[in-house]
């Protein structure tokens, strides 16, 4: 097993997880793998609360938490512009990401849970066949299907040789006999386990990617060369593919950047007759909670986060967050598609945000 992959110092277990065979098969695995597993008397998980904040976020990210969703975390939820519906396999991720968009998303130190009910996570998405307002009310995306995203709290993949749980999905809409797609987004290259899997081409396997010179950005994932040589592979295997660019930022030398990037891209898909690739592009923005729990966990960074360089908008929920300006945000979007279009001519691009 490559070194790159996660191996969690600790992994917490409880009592409802142990009643699953999933729960027990991941508790195994991560034993396999040297963790120290602590099996839980009941359903609390019991988080270390060193008074140092940084000691508290690297013992938080060390740990893994095989966990049972509860209804109210089964219950689908919409996830425009990406997909009609969200489902979770997972809560948190273990890489470094310094613009990380969970930081101001989920509550509490950043452990990883993982969930051990995934058939009864998996047998409640029939119920939202033919529903939602992306892909099952337009006519651009129709052909997608009633479109399920993966990965909206969690990165299934970097944990997927822990879990298993991916794997199970892919089964489950492989043999799903109707017009539905699995999404999930991964900053992670090791696929090796998805290779093979009976996908029925109703999966997209979007790979996470940015210009190089952004990824120092991304600790504990995947090189880039690696997530595109995993797009590769899995056009290959028959899997849909797609690009998520993001979070895109006009550093220096940044329309340099992205042509590469897509040039990369097109060398890995030479030969695939019928690739299948979306593009979907994502700029960075940040609020002032991601802002402030990000300058905690990482205090050395440069990202830039500067209010000052930034527009502020208003969210669905009426709170602020901070985006590039108008006529920064146009440039980059003509330049970026034009890229695209150039380069990568046979992706179709679902959406700029």
């Amino acid at each position: 097993m490559p070194s790159r992959l996660w191996r969690p110092r600790r992994v917490l277990v409880t009592r409802s997880a142990l009643a699953h065979a999933h729960g027990r098969a991941i508790a195994e695995r991560a034993a396999g793998l040297g963790a120290d597993v602590i099996e839980l008397s009941g359903d609390r998980l019991a988080l270390p609360k060193p008074e140092d904040p940084r000691a508290a976020y690297r013992e938080a990210k060390a740990t893994l938490a095989v966990v049972v969703a509860s209804e109210s975390k089964r219950r689908l939820q919409p996830i425009p512009p990406s997909a009609d519906w969200r489902f979770d396999l997972a809560e948190g991720c273990h890489a470094h990401c310094q613009y990380c968009y969970l930081a101001g998303s989920l509550a509490g130190p950043p452990v990883t849970r993982v969930y051990a009910n995934v058939e009864e996570i998996l047998a409640g998405l029939p119920q939202a066949l033919g529903q939602g307002g992306v892909t099952s009310v337009s006519p651009e995306r129709a052909g997608e299907g009633t479109t399920f995203e993966a990965s909206c709290y969690a990165d299934p993949l970097g944990i997927e040789h822990l879990t298993g749980s991916l794997s199970e999905a892919i089964r489950f809409f492989g043999a799903w006999d109707a017009p539905v797609q699995l999404r999930f987004t991964s900053k992670f290259g090791e696929v090796g386990p998805l290779i093979g899997l009976p996908h029925g081409r109703r999966v997209r396997v979007r790979l996470s990617v940015n210009a190089q010179a952004l990824i120092r950005f991304e600790g504990g994932t995947s090189p880039l060369s690696e997530r595109i040589e995993a797009i590769g592979r899995l056009a290959r295997d028959g899997y849909r593919i797609g690009l998520t660019i993001a979070p895109i930022q006009p550093v220096e030398g940044w329309r340099e950047g992205y042509a590469d990037l897509f040039d990369q891209t097109a060398r890995a898909l030479d030969g695939v007759a019928d690739p299948d690739l979306t593009a979907e592009f994502i700029t960075h923005r940040f609020t002032p909670k991601s802002k402030t729990v990000l300058q905690g966990w990482y205090p050395g960074s440069d990202l830039d986060l500067d209010e000052a360089s930034r527009s502020r908008k208003l969210t669905k929920f009426g709170s602020t967050k901070w985006v590039y300006p108008a006529p920064q945000m146009r440039e980059m979007r003509d330049t970026l598609t034009a890229l695209l279009a150039e380069r990568l001519p046979q992706a179709g691009m679902l959406y700029w945000t």
